[in-house]
C-alpha cells in the first residue's frame, strides 16, 4: 500500500488536512481581497486629485482608515500560530480575595468578556454560573464560540485586580478585590485523549442558576472530578442531567487535552497558572476606578484611561499588545 493510500485510509488525518487547507485558502483570499481594495483606493485617490473634490477626499480618508484597520487585524492573526488558536474558547472566572466586592468584580468581568465577544460577532454560552447570596458570582464557566476566539483570549488568563470605592462598604472606603480568568481551547475532537470511566467521580446536585422551575426541582446539575489530576468541571445551565453531563465532559476533554499538550510542565499547577492565591502581587492587569481612572496591563505596560470603555468590552488594545509582544519575541 502506498503512502497516499495509507493517508486516505485515515479519515481523521484527512479531515485535519482538509481543515488546514480551507483555513489557508481563506487567509489567501482575505489577503487578495485586502490588496485589491488598496489598489482600488489608489485609483480613487488619483481620480479625486484630478477632480479636486474635497467631499470625495473625505470619503477616501475614511476608506483608508477602514482598510488600515482590516490590515492591522490581518497582521494580528498571523501571530495566532498555536495548534488550537483558531478554536473557540472556554473561559472560567473565579472570585478571589475581596469578599462581596470580589464576587461583584467576577460578575463585572463576565459582562466585560461577554461584551468583547459580542463586538467581534462571537457567540457566548454560559454553561455554569454559581451566584453569591449577597451580590455577584462565585464563579462562571462559558463558551466564546467563533474562529480565533482562543487565540485572541488565551493570554487573558491570569488574575485581574479591581480598585474602587466599594458600593458594599457603609463608610464608602476604597476597596481592592481580585478575580481570576482561566482560558482553554474548546476541542471538539476527543479522540486524542482517552478517559477511563473509573477515573471519574460524578456528582449530581440541584442547579442554582437560571433555567426555570425544572432545574430547581431536580438534581440536573453535574460535577465531574477527574481523580488522577483532580480536575473538577461543572455544568448546570442545560435543561437535563444528560445534557449537562455532555457539556461537562467536553470541558473535561479540553482541559485534559491542554494538559497533554504541555506534558513538559512538571505539575498541573504550572499549566493552569498559580491561581491558589488570587490576591496581591499576582495580577496581570489592574482596573482602577478611584482615585483616578486607568486600566493598566502589567506585562506589556499598555494603559487605557477610559475604564468604562474597557468594561464595555474594549479589550483589543491589551490583547493586541500581548500578541505582538510574544510574536516579536519568537522572531
Amino acid at each position: 500500500m502506498t503512502l497516499k493510500e495509507d493517508f486516505w485510509d485515515d479519515p481523521e488525518a484527512a479531515q485535519k488536512l482538509l481543515k488546514t487547507k480551507n483555513e489557508l485558502d481563506a487567509k489567501v483570499k482575505s489577503y487578495e481581497d485586502l490588496m485589491g481594495d488598496f489598489e482600488d483606493l489608489e485609483g480613487l485617490i488619483e481620480l479625486a486629485e484630478e477632480m479636486e473634490d474635497d467631499e470625495e477626499a473625505d470619503e477616501i480618508l475614511q476608506t483608508f482608515d477602514d482598510l488600515n484597520a482590516r490590515l492591522d487585524e490581518f497582521l494580528l492573526e498571523t501571530f495566532l500560530t498555536g495548534e488550537y488558536d483558531h478554536n473557540s474558547a472556554i473561559l472560567s472566572i473565579h472570585a478571589g480575595t475581596g469578599g462581596v466586592d470580589a464576587m461583584d468584580w467576577a460578575e463585572m468581568m463576565l459582562r466585560m468578556y461577554t461584551r468583547w465577544a459580542a463586538s467581534r460577532g462571537y457567540g457566548v454560552k454560559v454553561v455554569d454560573l454559581q451566584n453569591d447570596t449577597d451580590a455577584g458570582i462565585k464563579s462562571a464557566t462559558f463558551f466564546v464560540e467563533g474562529e480565533n476566539a482562543y487565540g485572541f483570549l488565551k493570554h487573558e488568563q491570569g488574575v485581574h485586580r479591581l480598585v474602587r470605592i466599594s458600593p458594599f462598604n457603609v463608610k464608602s472606603k476604597r476597596q481592592t478585590s481580585f478575580a481570576s480568568l482561566e482560558v482553554m481551547p474548546r476541542i471538539e475532537d476527543n479522540m486524542e485523549v482517552e478517559i477511563n470511566p473509573e477515573d471519574l467521580r460524578i456528582d449530581t446536585y440541584r442547579a442554582s442558576g437560571a433555567g426555570g422551575q425544572h432545574v430547581n426541582k431536580t438534581d440536573s446539575a453535574i460535577r465531574i472530578t477527574h481523580l488522577p489530576t483532580n480536575i473538577v468541571v461543572t455544568c448546570q445551565n442545560e435543561r437535563s442531567q444528560i445534557q449537562n453531563k455532555e457539556v461537562a465532559m467536553k470541558i473535561l476533554y479540553s482541559k485534559l487535552m491542554q494538559l497533554k499538550e504541555q506534558q513538559h510542565k512538571e505539575t498541573l499547577k504550572e499549566l493552569k497558572g498559580d491561581f491558589s492565591q488570587i490576591t496581591w502581587g499576582s495580577q496581570i492587569r489592574s482596573y482602577v476606578f478611584q482615585p483616578y481612572t486607568m486600566v493598566k496591563d502589567h506585562r506589556t505596560g499598555v494603559e487605557v484611561g477610559n475604564v468604562n470603555a474597557v468594561m464595555d468590552g474594549g479589550l483589543d488594545p491589551f490583547i493586541s499588545a500581548e500578541l505582538r509582544m510574544l510574536g516579536n519575541e519568537r522572531e
